[in-house]
């Protein structure tokens, strides 16, 4: 019996494996080919992520090292793979996933993984077009005369590569916030009552949140922290008008028990 039940039990862990290995490849595959498409393509791509830098007035940026640029160009090509690849990959992640599921985890759990990308892009172009130009502004308006010397900005590619990428990313992930907590509710994590009481807590994570992923100056921490305040309190509706829907089932539940004990 115990022989017959460690040879039984491998077959569907390998099979898993086995699959795990398909749907890692796949993800790999098409990282890669994105890769080598936005790699021919970063100097059209970095030449969009510099826009914000040029409408702030800035129409210069400078390498100081020979291989900085080079370095730029790959990670403009890996930053615009992710991007195209993102579909692939959380295809090939659901189709990994799904059959273990029940078809009300699945439809619970679609909508999801659906709306995932489009939030991301959301935040992201939040960043571009408002965040990113406000805090260029605010930190290039540093430049002018300073003590009979002239102070002016002098950007590496590889500096404003990294800051416009933490600004994208940021935001980007900032903007997957109500999807978090509905998926919390839903699991019973938490509750929509804790989330109202926890508001003033939440208010100051999402300082600290602005603080880690922002530059060090106030106008940027302001720009992920309102935004964040705001999608916390759009959560908490969200929750709460999908938890109406759910509450009726609920509560139609215990009417239909004593119904079937006579019959017993």
């Amino acid at each position: 019996m115990k022989l017959s039940d460690i040879d039984d039990t491998p077959q569907p862990l390998i099979a898993h494996l086995v699959e795990l290995r398909t749907r890692l490849l796949w993800s790999v595959a098409a990282l890669l080919v994105a890769f080598l498409i936005c790699f021919a393509f970063a100097r059209p791509i970095f030449a969009v992520l510099v826009q914000p830098l040029v409408a702030a007035g800035q129409d210069r940026v400078i390498f100081t090292q020979v291989f900085e640029a080079f370095f730029v160009q790959v990670r403009v090509g890996f930053f615009g793979a992710l991007m195209l690849a993102f579909p692939v990959i959380a295809t090939q992640a659901w189709q990994f996933v799904a059959p273990g599921l029940y078809r009300q985890e699945k439809a619970a759990l679609l909508p999801f993984l659906v709306a995932t990308p489009f939030l991301f892009a959301t935040g992201a172009a939040f960043a571009y077009f408002v965040a990113v130009p406000v805090a260029l502004r605010f930190l290039l308006g540093f430049q002018g005369e300073l003590g009979g010397v002239t102070q002016e900005a002098l950007p590496s590619v590889g500096q404003y590569l990294s800051f416009i990428m933490q600004f994208l990313f940021a935001f980007g992930a900032a903007f997957l916030l109500p999807i978090l907590l509905m998926l919390l509710a839903r699991a019973g994590i938490i509750t929509l009552d804790q989330l109202v009481k926890g508001r003033r807590y939440a208010i100051v994570i999402a300082f600290v949140i602005a603080a880690i992923f922002t530059p060090p100056d106030v106008v940027s921490q302001l720009l992920l922290a309102v935004p964040l305040t705001i999608l916390y309190e759009l959560s908490i509706i969200a929750i709460r008008l999908t938890g109406r829907g759910r509450a009726e089932p609920a509560a139609d539940a215990p009417a239909q028990a004593p119904q079937e004990k006579p019959a017993e």
